[in-house]
């Protein structure tokens, strides 16, 4: 089961990511849109906004720069193990505590407002959900790195990784005998990736350039089955 999880559905989870991505922009290119409720209640929106985009932003482009650069760049600029390892906890904590914040925030607003329960679909709610958890296990995996602090462990994450983008076959067996905790959160993560294409995340894809010399609006017809009710 540990090379099934570790070793194929990573490649599962890229493939459909990847491929379910493409075929909504393709499929229903208006969908593609982080459906803002800010005009249902502006409260809580901007602060919880503002700190779990910062903080997601910040862990996603280290776990991107930490996992995927190449053990001997590190090394070839003076960059130890330990060092790497200290920055990953110290940085990847202050921002997983800003982006855990941000979110209870906005999983708050969605769940308990009314309006916005009834604009919200399964996944707006379930990918806030998972996302959180995925924070909080980021943040737990914090408590276990304490104990490995010269890097011997985060390079094991390290040629995991490297080796899952470069098909090396052995790869699972880089990870097999860390902590469940880790191995709790790479698997969220991967199933975060899995269902990406499905949820409101795909915005993150798309920088609003044309938004300076579009011409205006488009109306797209719902697809709800039956219309809400006013009274709600």
């Amino acid at each position: 089961m540990h090379n099934f999880f570790f070793g194929i559905f990573p490649y599962i989870a890229l493939g459909v990511g990847i491929m379910g991505s493409i075929a909504r922009y393709d499929r229903d290119p208006f969908t593609w849109k982080t459906s803002s409720s800010q005009m249902l209640r502006r409260k809580q929106l901007v602060m919880g906004s503002i700190l779990f985009h910062v903080g997601v932003l910040v862990i996603f482009f280290g776990h991107l720069i930490g996992l995927l650069t190449p053990i001997w760049i590190f090394d070839a600029i003076g960059i130890s193990h330990g060092a790497k390892q200290l920055l990953a906890v110290v940085a990847g904590g202050i921002a997983g505590v800003m982006a855990l914040l941000g979110g209870g925030m906005l999983f708050h607003r969605r769940w308990t407002d009314p309006r916005i329960r009834q604009t919200s679909s399964f996944w707006d709610i379930a990918i806030l959900g998972m996302l959180l958890a995925q924070l909080v296990l980021g943040l737990g995996t914090i408590f276990v790195s304490l104990g490995h602090l010269d890097g011997h462990e985060m390079v094991k994450f390290m040629s995991w990784a490297q080796g899952i983008f470069t098909f090396d076959g052995a790869a699972a067996s880089y990870i097999a005998d860390v902590s469940w905790v880790f191995k709790l959160h790479l698997f969220l993560g991967l199933t975060i990736i899995l269902v990406f294409p499905f949820t409101r995340l795909v915005h993150m894809l798309s920088v609003p350039v044309r938004y300076i010399w579009r011409p205006g609006y488009q109306v797209v017809r719902s697809r709800r089955q039956k219309p809400a009710n006013p009274a709600e």
